[in-house]
């Protein structure tokens, strides 16, 4: 005798539940929790979403793991079945994909990132941090505001063009004692201005 895979198939169908026997049990469990339906849809469905699972790239216990987890979610969820939503195996195996998942996306914890993309973190500041910046530099450039011009000229020259007091009284032709009280005096208007930034 040859195998034929049509003839298995069709006994495989021939010994599923019926849609509209499925729809019976499960308005019986819905409605009475009964646990005979239970036990006839479960004989048909176990080995169902076993098979289905093991498919799916799942070991045997795994597979069974499921079957039980998801026909346990059906126990307590028949009251949602609603015919408007397909039929009853749709409805069944679309909790088993969700449990599928969910297991899916517990067990991959962590996973490596794709060579082509880089595991070095970030330099770039976050968010919070720019904003802070963004204030600091507001706040800074309000209290050089309040210095005198020839104040400001020596605080800019040391502090943005990075000069030493002996540089910035050459180039602005000053003596060094001026520059220094200068600075001094700038750095006195600007202390309780400059503290509110640390």
């Amino acid at each position: 005798m040859t195998y034929n895979p049509h003839r298995k198939l069709k006994t495989w169908i021939a010994k599923t539940m019926s849609p509209e026997l499925a729809k019976e049990l499960l308005q019986k469990i819905a409605d009475k929790k009964d646990q005979s339906a239970f036990q006839q849809l479960f004989e048909d469905y176990a080995p169902r979403i076993k098979g289905f699972m093991i498919r799916s790239g799942a070991d045997a216990a795994a597979a069974d793991d499921l079957a039980q987890e998801a026909l346990s979610a059906v126990w307590r969820k028949a009251h949602m079945y609603s015919p408007d939503k397909g039929n009853p195996t749709t409805w069944i195996f679309t909790i088993v994909r969700n449990l599928r998942i969910d297991r899916i996306r517990r067990e991959r914890v962590w996973q490596p990132l794709p060579e082509e993309h880089s595991e070095i973190p970030s330099n770039d500041a976050g968010p919070d941090e720019l904003v802070s910046r963004q204030e600091r530099l507001t706040t800074l450039q309000e209290a050089l505001k309040v210095l005198p011009p020839e104040q400001l000229e020596v605080v800019q020259l040391s502090y943005l063009e990075g000069l030493a007091h002996s540089d910035i009284s050459e180039r602005l032709d000053l003596p060094i004692g001026t520059v220094k009280s200068r600075m001094r005096l700038a750095y006195q208007k600007l202390r309780p201005l400059v503290d509110k930034l640390r």
